[in-house]
Parts: C-alpha cells; sequence; structure tokens
C-alpha cells in the first residue's frame, strides 16, 4: 500500500495573507478562500489548507525540489528581503547548506512557520 499525504492544515494569523505569501513564495496560487481555509496546491497530491487561529506553535515544513526549483524560489527569498540561513536554528544567517551533495536553507514564513528547502534527500 502507499499512502500518500493529502492535506495538511497550517495555523495562520491571517490565512488568506499567509495563503498568498506562500503561493508568492513558492510559484504557486491560492485555490480557495471561500470558506473555513485558505487552500494552496502544492502539488498533484497535497494541499495546504490555511486556517486563522489565535495561538498555535510554530511548525516546520520541509520541501524537496529540483535545481532549478531551488534557484527559482531561492531568488524569490532573496527578492522578498527573507532573512534565510543554513540550519534550523537560524543561526548561520545569510548562508546555505550542501548537505548530501545538494543545496539547502531555511527561512520564516509571516506567521513564524520555519520552512526548509532542499534539493537532496
Amino acid at each position: 500500500m502507499t499512502i500518500t499525504l493529502d492535506h495538511t492544515i497550517v495555523p495562520a494569523h491571517d490565512k488568506e495573507a499567509s495563503a498568498r505569501f506562500f503561493a508568492k513564495i513558492f510559484g504557486l496560487k491560492v485555490e480557495n478562500t471561500g470558506g473555513h481555509f485558505a487552500a494552496v496546491h502544492v502539488n498533484d497530491n497535497l494541499t495546504f489548507d490555511f486556517a486563522d487561529r489565535e495561538n498555535f506553535e510554530s511548525h516546520h515544513y520541509a520541501f524537496h525540489v529540483s535545481d532549478e526549483e531551488f534557484d527559482t524560489i531561492f531568488a524569490r527569498i532573496k527578492d522578498a528581503g527573507l532573512e534565510y540561513s543554513s540550519d534550523p536554528m537560524h543561526q548561520n544567517k545569510g548562508q546555505i547548506n550542501h548537505r548530501m551533495g545538494g543545496r539547502g536553507f531555511y527561512f520564516y514564513d509571516i506567521d513564524g512557520h520555519n520552512l526548509e528547502l532542499l534539493t537532496r534527500g
């Protein structure tokens, strides 16, 4: 049996603003903002459903991307003036990592979630 993650709920202070931010950085589009969620299709199998919450803990979301996607998303991060780091604790600001012969970095979204991009798993 193959198990595939279908969707996850992402807590946000403003679901629509958070969904727009996420979609812009990753080159995606917000699909649905009319109900309880602001949905962004990450790929054919996964949807991030942003939901308004007053209080929540920061979550970590990691995304495996191609080298071309990495370059495009990294350029958007830099163009937006977002801080990034090579490590999950954000101690090496302005650097990327080269783990397992790939590239990776971490950045925070507008709700404080720690997002990770990596080209090698």
